[in-house]
């Protein structure tokens, strides 16, 4: 499952891609962890939210609520059935603008980020839902399908890629014409492996030694 992504186009760009209405100048990393801020394409318009949508657990030692966590990617074959995205799917899908997504490879310890990205595209398009909570305002997930041979050594799920020629039918089309779409990239990847530690202490730099193809 994806818990890291880059977005390292400017909101303008963004919105002329996606022929959107750009609301401000929206504040917003270039690396994207869970709980951390992005940008979507919800509404026809260019909006930051939070990544993840929050879940709630109980300790088992205090029976006290704990600190909520962001659960950021939604299985397809969860999406009409399971109440946490149920209704975002019907009624709030959006686009994710990505440039590369990360998964963690190798051992416990030791894993490295290998970095996924389109051979023709800077930029392009994740299929996303969307839904206002109260702890941490608008949130988004990722939807994720079964992953594509290029990236199976590494994960067998992979963000749901969507051809521009579809982006309308995702943001406004019916539920089951959206779940259509929900299918495994047929087309190349670029594939990144890098030295990059997959958990880097705040202000850390990755390791000056070239990518590993």
């Amino acid at each position: 499952m994806c818990n890291l992504y880059r977005m390292t186009k400017p909101s303008d760009a963004v919105a002329h891609l996606f022929r959107a209405k750009s609301v401000g100048a929206p504040n917003f990393a270039a690396e994207v962890y869970p709980k951390y801020t992005g940008i979507v394409v919800a509404e026809g318009e260019v909006r930051t939210m939070t990544w993840g949508f929050p879940r709630h657990a109980v300790s088992k030692k205090t029976g006290k609520p704990l600190k909520p966590t962001a659960t950021n990617n939604a299985r397809d074959d969860k999406l009409r059935g399971n109440p946490m995205w149920r209704d975002s799917f019907r009624d709030r899908r959006c686009l994710i603008p990505v440039t590369a997504w990360a998964e963690a490879e190798g051992a416990a310890g030791q894993m490295t980020r290998t970095w996924y990205s389109l051979p023709d595209q800077e930029l392009f398009a994740v299929a996303g839902i969307w839904r206002p909570t109260d702890e941490w305002g608008n949130t988004y997930s990722m939807v994720m399908v079964d992953g594509c041979e290029q990236m199976a050594d590494v994960h067998d799920r992979m963000p749901t890629i969507l051809a521009e020629a579809d982006w309308a039918t995702w943001t406004d089309g019916s539920p089951d014409e959206a779940f259509a779409l929900c299918q495994t990239w047929a087309g190349p990847l670029i594939v990144d492996r890098t030295l990059e530690r997959w958990f880097m202490r705040q202000g850390e730099q990755p390791p000056a030694t070239p990518s590993l193809l």
